[in-house]
């Protein structure tokens, strides 16, 4: 059974006014890990003691391409490793990454050094969708293209559930075709308000947020994370909503 996690970006106003105290109130509503997009200058030892105290678990890090390339990937390890984080997820492609089929395998390439690296000091290495992933070159999409090109070993998935649904494919589908490389689902709903979509919390929207933890589960899945980017609120408030109605579908 997957564990129930928060993707921080989701009260990055309150995180960077209080990180650690954010990191604790999200312990207190119920979450059993905590996925990071950044750490706001705060030393290891302070946030790994918050961690202990809260006992709370890491969901992963969402880091930067450019902190995973040359000498400073070894800084964003070791930072991990000493947080107790075995999981560095790359967000978001900058457009040179992805412009293009040779771009997307370039980009394959980079990452399977990266994953190596990340894999021989004990960490995973997985990338994070958005929609434009999904735009096809000759035929094949980038998504394809990245995880196609990529070692099953060394680079894993995260998929954003919302972000696959927004560009046209069933989540589900994804989930079956790569199995366990899936190591984290984003989760959130979708509404539509005049003709634009936008996210929303569980169980307010369009998505068949039941039937994709049914499909994590099955292939293995070992976080749901949720991430909200739009809110009509405090999104403090949201995050409390989210865990409550993914916890009881949990059940």
């Amino acid at each position: 059974m997957g564990k129930i996690g928060l993707q921080l970006y989701s009260v990055r106003e309150a995180a960077g006014e209080d990180f650690l105290g954010t990191v604790s109130r999200v312990a207190d509503m119920g979450y059993e890990g905590i996925q990071f997009a950044g750490f706001f200058k705060t030393p290891a030892k302070d946030l790994k003691r918050i961690l202990n105290e809260e006992r709370i678990s890491t969901a992963g890090s969402h880091v930067g391409l450019d902190v995973l390339i040359g000498d400073k990937i070894q800084e964003t390890i070791s930072y991990n490793l000493d947080i107790g984080n075995d999981l560095i997820i790359c967000p978001f492609l900058p457009e040179e990454s992805r412009n293009t089929s040779d771009d997307y395998q370039r980009t394959a390439e980079q990452f399977n050094k990266i994953g190596q690296i990340c894999k021989d000091n004990g960490l995973t290495f997985a990338y994070h969708n958005h929609n434009f992933e999904f735009d096809t070159y000759d035929g094949i999409a980038g998504f394809d293209l990245l995880f196609g090109n990529t070692d099953p070993s060394l680079v894993k998935v995260e998929l954003d559930c919302y972000w696959a649904t927004y560009a046209g494919y069933d989540p589900r589908d994804i989930i079956k075709k790569y199995g366990n490389r899936v190591v984290s689902l984003h989760i959130k709903d979708m509404k539509e308000e005049n003709g634009n979509k936008r996210s929303s919390e569980i169980g307010s929207g369009t998505l068949d947020i039941d039937g994709l933890l049914q499909v994590g589960n099955e292939y293995g899945v070992n976080w749901f994370v949720v991430e909200q980017e739009q809110f009509d609120g405090d999104p403090m408030v949201s995050a409390k909503l989210n865990i409550d109605h993914l916890a009881q579908l949990l059940k």
